[in-house]
């Protein structure tokens, strides 16, 4: 059995290191939210992400193929649609999977 003070000695460091690691991206990032590449990043991120989602969504998209080119084609009118309606991604996002859901259903019975 280890001696009491390794076993304290032990225990004190892994709970510096745990606190270190902890607060360390707390204190970088206090010092990172005004610089201006952080601003540029929050402006341009939420565009970015919607353009990645859509390519990422569409990709296998094959016009060819009714069944699966008119649900894929009416959700994003549905999507666009809302969300110029209404300008609230959550409820583009829940809109158009919901009509992709309904008309996928209905093609497929």
């Amino acid at each position: 059995m280890p001696e009491t003070g390794y076993l304290v000695a032990a225990v004190a460091t892994a709970v510096a290191v745990t606190w270190a690691l902890r607060a360390l991206p707390f204190a970088v990032l206090a010092r990172l939210r005004a610089g201006p590449l952080t601003v540029l990043l929050g402006a341009a991120m939420p565009v970015g992400a919607a353009v990645v989602l859509t390519v990422y969504t569409l990709r296998d998209f094959d016009p060819g193929v009714p069944e699966d080119a008119w649900p894929t084609a009416v959700a994003l009118a549905v999507t666009v649609a809302l969300h110029l309606w209404r300008r609230n991604v959550p409820l583009s996002i829940v809109g158009g999977t919901a009509a992709h859901a309904a008309l996928s259903a209905l093609l497929a019975g």
